[in-house]
């Protein structure tokens, strides 16, 4: 079974629900669980939500795209925006965010980690870092991202449903 789901909207926070929506409709047609559409539909959102953040969409026509694609023993989300050559402190962030995960052998510990270093930031710091460490824990997907030649940055999540 390949399935793909391709899913373009404005870089509007309104947008994130119906995304959520017509993702667990998809989810629901391929007879997933409740609760691993539940977790794939919290790392879309995430994605989308650090896309909306961190985007560049200076031209107006910029969107963002969602791919969700069901393979045999896997789903691999992808969402693609607009980066500016200006965004290189951000990606570096990314990469070293990723890293840093990836460098935990369990992702709870990951997770764990990430809230007690949230727990010493002042309150005014809204920037958590949650958001990929959740995905990686909670979503139970591995991570990775690149940028092409037009600058659309692609970060994925790929999800093992082997055991589903």
């Amino acid at each position: 079974m390949n399935t793909t789901l391709t899913l373009i909207k404005r870089p509007e926070w309104e947008y994130i629900e119906e995304v959520r929506n017509e993702c667990n409709l998809f989810f629901k047609s391929h007879n997933f669980s409740e609760n691993d559409s539940h977790s794939l539909m919290m790392t879309i959102s995430e994605l989308m939500e650090n896309s909306i953040k961190y985007g560049t969409f200076s031209n107006p026509d910029a969107m963002v795209e969602i791919l969700v694609k069901i393979l045999r023993f896997q789903v691999q989300i992808e969402i693609l925006n607009p980066v500016a050559d200006s965004d290189k402190h951000y990606l570096h962030k990314l990469d070293r965010t990723i890293q840093w995960i990836r460098g935990f052998q369990d992702p709870f510990e990951a997770f764990i980690e990430r809230l007690r270093l949230v727990s010493k930031k002042p309150l005014d710091d809204i920037e958590s870092g949650l958001g990929l460490v959740r995905i990686a824990y909670e979503g139970k997907a591995v991570l990775d991202f690149f940028v092409d030649e037009k600058n659309v940055l692609n970060v994925s999540a790929i999800v093992d449903i082997s055991n589903s």
